[in-house]
């Protein structure tokens, strides 16, 4: 935390889908015992209101739409924080069916805080270090730039985008590669074999190897 503050950041906070681990120490971290209101932090429900974004929790075809709608009604300059390992990564959920992947997969992240569950010392000092990408940002804007050319929105791939059945549009993988693999649902389900392959053998039950003998 090298940074001096040289405003009062207002954040709203969005719970993409996490275990509530991360939510309960965004809040301890604006109570009397860490204060984070000390800086000047306000936490607001109104986007247009927001300087930081802090989302908690990975990415799922239903709260994407939501995580963007919620980041382009913020006003620039703007900053996002991925608050613990999930939005960071997609954490243990990474692999699972219904995970996308961060919060990176959605919109630009400019500051990564990673924990499981994220410690509130660490929101707090996530909340300065975006501060001072605030200022980048609102010096470029001084200047006639692009804000987007600070921060993560500089280095940011995109994303993906979902297709009409809700599922990743192909060529914009889960991973970011760009595999265009959709998930399967079908846990469980052994691939059909291709044609001309041997049939696959079953494993023998209790019962028939009894037989055998």
């Amino acid at each position: 935390m090298d940074h001096k503050m040289s405003r009062s950041p207002w954040v709203i906070h969005y719970d993409g889908s996490s275990c509530n681990g991360c939510d309960i120490e965004v809040l301890a971290s604006l109570t009397p015992l860490f204060d984070a209101e000390r800086f000047g932090v306000v936490n607001t429900g109104n986007p247009k209101h927001a300087d930081i974004f802090l989302v908690t929790g990975s990415v799922n075809a239903q709260n994407l739409p939501v995580v963007r709608q919620i980041y382009n009604q913020m006003l620039e300059p703007k900053c996002v924080v991925a608050c613990g390992i999930c939005a960071c990564s997609g954490g243990v959920f990474r692999d699972a069916y219904n995970v996308i992947g961060g919060v990176d997969r959605a919109i630009p992240v400019d500051v990564y805080a990673p924990g499981c569950a994220i410690r509130p010392e660490t929101v707090i000092d996530a909340i300065v270090e975006a501060c001072g990408i605030l200022d980048q940002k609102e010096a470029v804007m001084r200047a006639g730039g692009d804000p987007l050319t600070v921060g993560g929105a500089a280095t940011w791939d995109g994303g993906v985008e979902l297709g009409e059945d809700g599922f990743v549009a192909a060529g914009t993988g889960a991973d970011g590669a760009g595999d265009g693999v959709e998930a399967d649902l079908s846990v469980g389900k052994a691939a059909a074999p291709a044609a001309g392959d041997a049939p696959a053998e079953t494993p023998a039950t209790p019962a028939a190897a009894k037989e055998a003998e």
